[in-house]
């Protein structure tokens, strides 16, 4: 296909991509679920489960098989953008004094997922089709075990500073555990793809490189960008092509090592300046800001934004970012959509393990992480909610998934499995926390009834 039809191909698809997204986001909320849900299943209803069954030749005309890698790396574009923020947002709201805690919880909350995950694979095998010729029982296992250990945390960033939680025990803890979780996450995922490679010189490549790439980061970027960015007097724009320069150069090195570009956009997420940092000075030039930062999470939950108090800040590196993320990364949910099939699902055994494989997810990353804060001394209130919002999975685990499509260590059995694990859970922490806020509620008016019934003793 010439490249003026694909571009024709691509608007077409683009736009119903974006319009299909908003309808079915505006009808899940009305439930009280958050949009990343309502973007998930966009996808879905665009691809073979749903579009393709009810009108295959509608979906061979909005997304023909030539269209695919177009889509695939807008969707990448658009994830790197969003990995952007969560790797900024996510070092703004690390609080001192957490540590121990969220550490503790995290491993935990890792470490119990992780290996039900792979035995739930490797009792399957032999089973259930969702191994692939050439890829080792250890590695489709290894990376089971992976995606069932994530958490979504752009998404619990965003339920908690929604609900006004940031301020609470459990919010700062949840979103301590859940920075923890996707940097292990992330290292776990790039160790199963190097093992899948099998040869030296490609486990070396991606060893080295990330050595490498950690050593720049630390040693030279994050000073360099501390240092000279907040003052240096630049305009905005110019700001934003030297984050965008550092951005996409990560994300090209990152994918060469073997890596991908999300893990590039998070690792300079981590280490440039935060909004906060930037506010105009009397003369115009760039200033770090005496009025901190108010962040906040949009609506979108694939995108991430921050405003500030007064002064507002003049980097705006933030909202361009969310502007391309808000509407690339919708293109990341169809690439998935494209990809699941849920008729692949009428296999009982298959079925069967989608079914164990969500409830080993839930009891296993929700239970781990309600019995590491348990046993760390964290009330039962706090307990609850930390595990509620910890087993949502959502965007991180599309991203895993696809990464292991990509790799070739999962097939599309595989991958419509763990799709379905991804939507359970996600669907399942809004109304989870909802419904925990209620009992406790509940209580609470139960015990100030009993308080205020008088006494009936005599004198």
């Amino acid at each position: 296909m010439p490249p003026s039809d694909l571009a024709t191909h691509f608007f077409l698809a683009a736009a119903a991509i974006l319009l299909v997204c908003r309808l079915v986001s505006a009808i899940v909320a009305r439930l009280g679920q958050p949009p990343v849900v309502g973007e998930m299943i966009a996808g879905i209803v665009l691809g073979p489960s749903l579009l393709g069954v009810i009108s295959p030749h509608l979906e061979s005309i909005l997304f023909p098989k030539a269209l695919l890698p177009v889509i695939y790396v807008a969707g990448q574009l658009g994830l790197v953008a969003l990995m952007f923020g969560a790797g900024r947002h996510l070092r703004e709201h690390l609080r001192p004094g957490l540590g121990r805690s969220a550490s503790a919880i995290s491993l935990i909350g890792v470490a119990i997922p992780l290996a039900a995950g792979m035995l739930l694979t490797l009792a399957a095998h032999g089973h259930v089709g969702i191994f692939l010729p050439g890829v080792s029982a250890g590695v489709t296992a290894a990376f089971t075990g992976v995606t069932l250990a994530i958490t979504a945390f752009p998404m619990l960033a965003r339920i908690i500073v929604e609900r006004g939680l940031s301020g609470t025990r459990f919010g700062s803890l949840a979103l301590a555990c859940g920075a923890i979780d996707d940097l292990v996450a992330w290292i776990m995922l790039a160790g199963v793809l190097s093992l899948a490679a099998g040869r030296l010189w490609t486990v070396s490549k991606a060893a080295g490189g990330a050595v490498l790439f950690a050593v720049v980061l630390a040693g030279i970027v994050r000073p360099a960008l501390r240092r000279y960015l907040p003052g240096s007097g630049l305009s905005p724009s110019a700001i934003l092509l030297v984050t965008m320069t550092l951005l996409l150069a990560a994300a090209w090195f990152t994918t060469s090592i073997g890596l991908y570009a999300v893990f590039g956009a998070f690792a300079i997420g981590l280490v440039t300046p935060a909004p906060s940092q930037f506010a105009p000075a009397g003369d115009g030039s760039i200033a770090p800001a005496a009025t901190p930062a108010v962040t906040k999470i949009s609506a979108t939950s694939t995108s991430l934004s921050a405003s500030a108090a007064t002064p507002a800040p003049v980097d705006q590196t933030g909202p361009a970012l969310e502007g391309i993320s808000r509407i690339l990364v919708p293109m990341f949910f169809t690439y998935s959509g494209l990809n699941t099939r849920f008729a692949l699902l009428d296999s009982p055994r298959l079925l069967l393990f989608s079914a164990v494989a969500v409830a080993v997810a839930v009891a296993g990353k929700g239970g781990a992480c309600w019995l590491g804060a348990r046993l760390l001394g964290e009330p039962a209130p706090v307990a609850g909610r930390v595990a509620a919002l910890m087993n949502a999975r959502g965007l991180m685990q599309l991203i895993a998934l696809n990464v292991g499509l990509q790799a070739h260590i999962a097939g599309h059995e595989l991958f419509t499995s763990l799709v379905l694990v991804a939507l359970v859970t996600t669907v399942l922490a809004t109304p989870l926390l909802t419904w925990l806020d209620r009992r406790d509620q509940r209580a609470e008016r139960r015990q100030f009834a009993a308080q205020s019934v008088p006494s009936q003793a005599g004198p």
